[in-house]
């Protein structure tokens, strides 16, 4: 028999409401087949994925009507299946006989109390229905626990949210002889997949649920961490996530994060960069739906970060980068011209000349590189010097851009004073994050430049060590 004779299985929910036993809830079941002359009838069951407990119906096809309308389209309506609020059922459709390879399979959820007809008229719902309060002062939920059916114990517990929910805590009791039916639920983050549930404690009880901070998904951003050993940087999504991660470039207050190369990244699970230079500029920005967010993890909390300076050469027609750090890393210096559009067009790169430390050692003022650069190419206007780690897999540069330079020939004392202008940091309104004992949740902060002694217009410095933006996007 060829399996096209079953066509399609239509399920859907049904209410029967009688005067004095209340509402409950039934599964309908509807088939369309060709009739097939050796078919003698169909069979429809409904497991539930909770118990396993199945329920069959079968309908029955007499020979006169198999010769009267064989190969003809018919449809099939089977008796009512009695279901519960919020049932997981797998409902199978077969012929009679059985024929292998024929049957139809389908899953089918049975709307929960937050249907509104369901919620209005089934007696589980409108009898566990709990009422709660957010002290996020305080960081807890207050619950206010219904009086339960039958004189019965009530559960309340904090869950996440997953395909499951799963506890956070144990499950609190409420039994039915306590005087106070108010519960206090601590929590630790406002995450928007952190749940109460609430039960009776009955066979079969429905669970409400409900969902204080669905709408908060700032604390989602904010589990950044950095590993030192591996220099790596991962973020871990405490809750289902649709949506893209990538690094990005932040050269200075209220610009935009510009992605970098090969970094894009599902955020629906754990997402890992290693090799990351820790400089202040270097942010995460996550992408979905509601907007975008940028965090910016190496602002504050003083990882080591790279300097570097530009300043007059030996030979007057060079001018001079130089690389501090306080390791050992490799360099690289592009020649940029700026331009309306992303990105800026750029020379090819010239590799930085390594020096080898000192007797003592790498210190935080260690010069570890340098370069020289044509200055009649550098100082032309609307140009960038920018200065890249080559050692790590993801970095971002360090930019000086329109330098103020003096004529050729001009004393040293005119370029201006050694080490001078450091610009003033300015006040970050982009999130950070804590600090965790297996790794640093990483925070904000700025990092004043140290301009060379060119005689730079102090607001161009801003360029050489950026300081963070707010935090890009909104939710709705």
């Amino acid at each position: 028999m060829s399996r096209s004779i079953l066509e399609a299985l239509t399920l859907s929910t049904a209410m029967r409401c009688a005067p004095h036993d209340g509402c409950s809830l039934l599964l309908r079941v509807q088939a369309s087949l060709t009739l097939h002359e050796s078919l003698r009838g169909l069979e429809a069951c409904s497991m539930s994925l909770d118990t396993q407990e199945t329920q069959c119906q079968s309908v029955r096809v007499s020979r006169a009507s198999r010769r009267l309308h064989v190969g003809q389209q018919l449809q099939v309506h089977f008796e009512c299946f009695e279901v519960s609020v919020a049932q997981s059922l797998y409902v199978t459709l077969r012929t009679v006989p059985h024929f292998c390879g024929v049957r139809l399979d389908q899953q089918y959820h049975v709307e929960d109390c937050r249907d509104q007809d369901v919620g209005r008229n089934l007696p589980f719902c409108f009898a566990g229905k709990f009422s709660y309060w957010v002290d996020r002062g305080r960081k807890v939920i207050l619950v206010q626990v219904p009086e339960a059916p039958a004189d019965s114990d009530y559960y309340v517990r904090l869950c996440l949210k997953w395909f499951t929910c799963e506890d956070v805590g144990a499950p609190v009791r409420v039994t039915v002889n306590r005087v106070s039916r108010a519960v206090s639920l601590p929590y630790s983050r406002e995450l928007p997949c952190l749940c109460l549930e609430g039960w009776s404690a009955t066979p079969d009880a429905v669970r409400m649920q409900a969902c204080p901070f669905e709408n908060d998904t700032e604390a989602l951003w904010d589990a950044i961490r950095y590993h030192p050993g591996s220099q790596a940087l991962s973020w871990e999504p405490a809750c289902p996530v649709s949506g893209h991660v990538s690094l990005c470039w932040r050269p200075e207050p209220g610009a935009l994060c510009h992605e970098l190369e090969h970094s894009g990244r599902s955020a629906r699970g754990r997402v890992q960069y290693p090799l990351v230079d820790t400089q202040p500029q270097l942010c995460l920005k996550f992408s979905t739906s509601r907007g975008f967010w940028v965090r910016c993890p190496f602002e504050r909390l003083g990882f080591p970060a790279w300097k570097m300076t530009v300043r007059p050469a030996a030979s007057q027609d060079h001018l001079r980068v130089t690389f501090f750090s306080p390791s050992a890393a490799s360099f690289k210096v592009h020649l940029c011209h700026q331009r309306k559009m992303w990105p800026p067009a750029c020379h090819p790169a010239i590799q930085a000349t390594p020096l080898p430390p000192a007797s003592g050692g790498f210190m935080a003022d260690s010069v570890v590189a340098f370069v020289d650069i044509p200055r009649d190419e550098a100082c032309v206007p609307s140009t960038c010097i920018q200065g890249w780690r080559t050692d790590v897999h993801f970095s971002t540069p360090q930019q000086l851009c329109d330098l103020q330079c003096t004529p050729r020939g001009a004393s040293q004392s005119s370029l201006g004073p050694r080490s001078s202008a450091k610009i003033p940091s300015s006040r970050s309104q982009a999130r950070g994050a804590t600090v965790t004992p297996e790794g640093p949740y990483l925070g904000r902060g700025s990092t004043a430049c140290q301009p060379g002694d060119l005689g730079a217009d102090p607001s161009h410095c801003q360029n050489l060590h950026a300081t963070p933006a707010a935090t890009q996007g909104t939710a709705d």
